[in-house]
């Protein structure tokens, strides 16, 4: 049940605020926050080593998409990997352009479904890739924006709790910002709402048209640990007012309640990007 809690023209400094979480089955191969691609626009994200791409990109110009899967049992795996959407996205050097782009090029039936949001310091938008034979795209208003695993304006009690704590930071120093979103990530409270809250939204039943079995109470909290699923990885954006600085980035490799969060400053810089971003290696910054 994967998060995205995003503060849009409502964070002082900071245009553009994300904090991500990644849930997905323990056992799958994934490698941490690297440079994906070394030309303009360069691109930082993590890497899925099973089907490619990534869950959630950031570029040079302050570009940042993520994506949500919509969860559901009978995955096609001939269809193409939805972890191709955020560096589609991020490929653009704002916003409003990668979304238009994006609405023109591709074809939801390639895809199993998803939600995604899209945003810079201008302009932030929220994408359906579901269905239909052109994602449908809405332009967010100025204010706080959660997505989890369903859609944006289903009723969510996890997204109403992340919403909670973006609010209590609203005019916090940078210091108190960055420590309240890793708190944030790192969450394991399940909201009282939590189970009435799993019923299904309309279109968050199953591939073949049955109902969606109820998830876990652990997958309602932001941080999961629920036997062979949990949160992978955790990261937190902040794009600056200015066109010419880059985006802070911090990320943790694992479930952010264990700490381990790093500076992702450096890989914007060339002399660490490599062929094919498989940069895993020389990626890790020092422990924050």
């Amino acid at each position: 049940m994967c998060l995205l809690a995003v503060s849009f023209q409502a964070a002082g400094a900071w245009p553009l605020v994300v904090a991500a979480n990644r849930d997905e089955f323990l056992a799958r191969p994934a490698a941490p926050l690297q440079t994906l691609r070394d030309t303009d626009p360069r691109i930082l994200g993590g890497r899925d080593l099973l089907a490619g791409g990534t869950w959630l990109a950031v570029n040079e110009h302050g570009v940042v998409a993520g994506l949500t899967n919509r969860p559901a049992s009978g995955r096609d795996p001939a269809k193409r990997s939805r972890g191709e959407l955020p560096l589609l996205l991020a490929a653009e050097r704002n916003a409003r352009e990668a979304v238009a782009h994006f609405r023109d090029s591709v074809r939801c039936a390639d895809y199993n479904p998803c939600w995604l949001l899209a945003g810079d310091r201008e302009a932030l938008f929220y994408v359906i890739v579901a269905g239909n034979v052109r994602p449908e795209v809405r332009e967010l208003p100025p204010g706080l924006h959660v997505l989890e695993n369903r859609p944006i304006d289903a009723p969510s009690a996890k997204a109403a709790s992340a919403r909670r704590r973006l609010e209590a930071l609203a005019g916090a120093g940078e210091e108190s910002l960055v420590r309240g979103l890793r708190a944030l990530l790192a969450d394991h409270d399940v909201p009282a709402a939590a189970v009435e809250d799993d019923v299904p939204a309309a279109d968050d039943a199953r591939n073949d048209g049955e109902p969606r079995p109820a998830s876990p109470p652990q997958t309602r909290a932001a941080c999961v640990h629920a036997g062979p699923y949990g949160t992978r990885s955790s990261t937190i954006v902040r794009v600056p007012a200015t066109p010419r600085e880059r985006p802070a980035v911090q990320f943790a490799d694992g479930p952010p309640c264990q700490g381990g969060w790093q500076e992702g400053g450096h890989l914007w810089l060339p002399r660490f990007a490599v062929p094919g971003g498989a940069n895993e290696s020389r990626s890790r910054g020092g422990e924050l």
